[in-house]
């Protein structure tokens, strides 16, 4: 029993609990230390409240804006999509200043580095805090499907990525065990099953990791998943996953991010809102985003767009544009899930790029967009082009 009652254990279990916690996060990460955390001086030695955190939901317009979107899983073309725009260097450090980055969602699925991308966007949030800088991401579809439990798109690496956690925050745990003073750790697999009808033997370790981790209020999803808005309106820019109707705008946006992020913090039940579930959700649909510009109710947009103040523009992921970061209905939708991931279309990564009040422009690493627009007798300087479309004409920057 001495060893339990040493006092060095026994007075400083904060320390003790924070080594753990940055040994597992090093462990989990692929070798990632992350960075202290800015808190606002008010907020230092306040009390933690599960529903107090604070969500972006109305923003003005900052210098520089950057819209990335779909990752799914995909490390390599996240940090790729990154570096086209000059946010990091190539050791993955923030070099982005005070620009303002938008991750529109679907982190999760079709990839085994969720986990890494999940932790790279926390050190990079921490960093560009420090700078001026902000990041934001977003709920998509695929963080609400995954924290109600329905992993229909999870990969196997997937799978093997949040075992490998599992196995790691369980060691943590029992690291904390030992030490006297600490508060028994609660443990997420607590009443878990250990088999599942329908899922492969080899693939049950991983499943019921990924429950745990992810479920409501779960270690995963209540780090990382709660930070994230499901609405935001930056300047002019609505940002939402899917796209919103009359009716979400009228329930009220901070109130959807409220609630969502309520809801993963487990606060209100299994089954996220019914304005993120089903085809009309605001992380689901897709009346604006079919890449067939004569599928898109743009009467509807320009409706909902009325209806917020000061927005001239919707920015939307969720549906895959073959032909990279597109605009329509007069550039009031713009399209910018390219399907970067190597497990959805393996595409060029792009970002959307505002600068002032400058019209907005493409970032990408296509090296056929510049024989492209040539092809179609447009002038070119600097490797600037003006690619002509149905509704108007957007810049484009083409970058190796």
């Amino acid at each position: 029993m001495e060893y339990f009652e040493d006092p060095i254990c026994r007075d400083v279990p904060t320390f003790v609990s924070s080594f753990v916690d940055s040994f597992v996060d090093f462990s989990v990460s692929g070798g990632l230390f992350l960075p202290p955390a800015s808190l606002p001086p008010a907020s230092q030695n306040a009390p933690a409240n599960p529903s107090s955190s604070q969500l972006h939901t109305w923003l003005p317009s900052p210098e520089r804006l950057i819209a990335v979107g779909d990752l799914h899983g995909d490390l390599s073309k996240s940090k790729e999509a990154l570096r086209l725009a000059g946010l990091i260097d190539g050791s993955g450090r923030w070099i982005g200043g005070s620009a303002t980055v938008v991750q529109i969602g679907d982190v999760l699925d079709r990839g085994g580095d969720e986990l890494k991308i999940l932790y790279f966007l926390e050190k990079l949030k921490r960093e560009a805090a420090k700078d001026g800088g902000m990041i934001i991401t977003m709920n998509g579809n695929h963080e609400i499907m995954n924290v109600e439990g329905d992993f229909r798109y999870v990969t196997k690496e997937g799978l093997e990525e949040f075992r490998a956690w599992g196995d790691w925050f369980s060691v943590g745990n029992k690291m904390k065990a030992l030490c006297v003073g600490l508060e028994t750790p609660k443990d997420p697999f607590q009443g878990l099953p250990t088999a599942f009808r329908g899922v492969k033997e080899e693939f049950h370790p991983g499943f019921r990791a990924r429950i745990a981790a992810l479920h409501p209020n779960g270690p995963i999803s209540s780090r990382f998943l709660s930070q994230n808005t499901t609405v935001l309106v930056v300047g002019e820019s609505v940002f939402v996953h899917g796209g919103l109707l009359p009716g979400h705008v009228s329930y009220g946006l901070q109130r959807i991010n409220e609630e969502v992020r309520d809801w993963i913090k487990g606060l209100s039940g299994k089954f996220a809102p019914d304005y993120c579930r089903r085809s009309n959700a605001v992380v689901w649909l897709r009346k604006f985003s079919d890449e067939s510009a004569t599928n898109c109710d743009c009467s509807l947009l320009k409706h909902v767009l009325d209806t917020i103040p000061g927005a001239k523009r919707m920015i939307m992921g969720h549906t895959i544009q073959m032909a990279g970061i597109n605009g329509v209905c007069n550039n009031q939708a713009i399209r910018i899930d390219v399907g970067m991931s190597k497990g959805c279309a393996d595409g060029f990564p792009e970002v959307l790029e505002f600068i002032g009040n400058s019209p907005p422009r493409i970032l990408t690493s296509n090296p056929y967009m510049k024989q492209y627009t040539n092809s179609l007798n447009v002038d070119t300087k600097d490797g600037l082009g003006l690619l002509l479309h149905e509704h108007g004409q957007k810049q484009v920057e083409v970058k190796a």
